[in-house]
């Protein structure tokens, strides 16, 4: 059992012993911290936090205990029970909260939970901002409100129609031409909160015809909730025994979205982003951005389109940071996750699910040709343990002088882009551990570059 305490929050499997796993010392003890942290570094606060979660088994539990924590600093907490991640973003700044926080661990199965700290923009705390709260937890001054002075809890269930408005009303979300292709569209929601607003949504787009797998909010996951090729054999299955034009895979917080072409074949978690960026840009030019760890496609089409593409450190908010410094249009990460500033600066899967729609309707194919029509690139993961003794920045910095005549960055850890395709190498922050991530357009190639890194790695060592 774990618990484990970041820069982007805490999360760890429920129960045990305090610090050891996400117990409710722990959830108290770092909520203090958060709401301290946020009243001592917020100019005009309304002294008001937004919270919601996803459907998993401890979610309330939880969630109680951070609301009555923020109640005892004198917090107004607005809680949106079940609530995804990006619906809970846009409620902090309508509601003109000083932050909020999102019960969820994601992808992670349903032992665990987490909590996810924003900022008063619904945005998530840099990493600076994210240490500075992990020392308050660790030595806590926490200075709570007197019996006059504590604060409520407001419940408002409002904002998944609020969401669902705004996403609508996006000028690229085409919702004429979504009806009059009249799709068929399957969902697996993982029986969490994507099931209660994720077939809402599809109605408001013009959907009709919607064919719901694990919509059930139950925190029950039916299958690893990872949106993984591997564990998505329910949904490829229907949509060879039914005539659905599409379907789309959301985790349990619904910031990530994987999409399944009419034959059950997977168009591919890295391509989400790509699809969608090629409609946004065939209407609106502006740059993209993307980690250093996903696809090249997405570059591909950005110049395609005659834009700039940029590449960011890995994470959310290196993402966001890089979009903002770039004026980019559209961005997000490989692994499903749009940011579309138009609607907010936040992976979204049902802003994904609306554009996307638009761009499948729009092109008048079907979603497998759609796919075809973009670069095909495949990504290897990889990783090599080493042993606690070794000096692992010292090795990867001799790896970087062995391919010096490479296109070489260092924004995180450190990517070789060569002219078949690029490696990356990211540093465990934890373990002796060197993930690396390698792409080229075959499995055979692509395994190559990252063999032949290894194999430079083990002659280091």
């Amino acid at each position: 059992m774990t618990v484990i305490k970041s820069i982007s929050g805490i999360r760890g499997t429920i129960g045990g012993i305090p610090q050891e796993n996400l117990t409710p010392f722990d959830i108290v003890s770092f909520t203090s911290a958060y709401g301290t942290w946020i009243a001592e570094h917020t100019d005009n606060p309304t002294h008001k936090i937004v919270i919601g979660r996803d459907a998993r088994i401890s979610g309330e539990m939880v969630s109680s205990l951070v609301s009555q924590t923020l109640v005892a600093l004198g917090y107004t907490v607005i809680d949106l029970g079940y609530a995804s991640t990006p619906t809970t973003e846009i409620a902090v700044p309508m509601e003109n909260a000083d932050g909020g926080i999102i019960v969820t661990a994601s992808h992670n199965p349903k032992q665990w939970n987490a909590l996810k700290l924003l900022n008063n923009k619904g945005e998530f705390l840099n990493a600076a901002q994210g240490a500075e709260i992990l020392a308050y937890a660790e030595t806590p001054n926490m200075q709570f409100a007197d019996v006059d002075s504590i604060g409520k809890v407001i419940s408002n269930d409002s904002y998944n129609a609020i969401h669902i408005e705004q996403i609508c009303n996006l000028p690229l979300v085409n919702r004429e031409a979504i009806q009059k292709a009249d799709f068929t569209v399957a969902i697996d929601c993982v029986n969490s909160v994507g099931g209660i607003i994720i077939p809402e949504l599809l109605k408001a787009l013009g959907v009709k015809k919607i064919i719901p797998l694990f919509c059930e909010p139950n925190g029950n996951f039916p299958h690893n909730p990872e949106p993984l090729p591997e564990h998505l054999t329910e949904i490829a299955n229907t949509m060879k025994s039914t005539e659905a034009d599409v379907g789309f895979v959301v985790d349990p917080d619904v910031d990530r979205l994987a999409i399944i072409n009419e034959d059950g074949s997977m168009f591919g978690e890295e391509y989400t982003l790509v699809s969608v960026a090629d409609y946004i840009l065939s209407h609106t030019p502006g740059n993209t951005v993307s980690n250093l760890s996903s696809t090249r496609a997405l570059q591909d089409i950005t110049e395609k389109h005659g834009c700039s593409y940029s590449a960011s450190a890995v994470g959310e908010v290196n993402v966001v940071d890089t979009m903002k410094e770039t004026n980019a249009i559209i961005g997000g990460e490989g692994n499903g996750g749009i940011i579309y500033p138009e609607a907010h600066y936040g992976r979204d899967a049902l802003v994904g699910i609306a554009l996307f729609l638009s761009h499948l309707a729009t092109s008048q194919k079907t979603c497998s040709k759609l796919r075809a029509t973009y670069p095909q690139y495949i990504l290897s993961k990889n990783k090599i343990e080493l042993t606690p003794e070794t000096d692992v920045d010292k090795v990867i910095e001799t790896v970087q002088s062995l391919y010096a005549n490479e296109n070489i960055s260092t924004i995180d850890g450190l990517k070789i882009s060569f002219e078949t395709g690029w490696v990356h190498l990211r540093k465990s922050n934890t373990e002796a551990i060197i993930r690396i991530y390698a792409e080229s357009n075959t499995h055979e190639k692509a395994h190559k570059l990252a063999e032949t890194v290894i194999n430079s790695i083990k002659k280091i060592v």
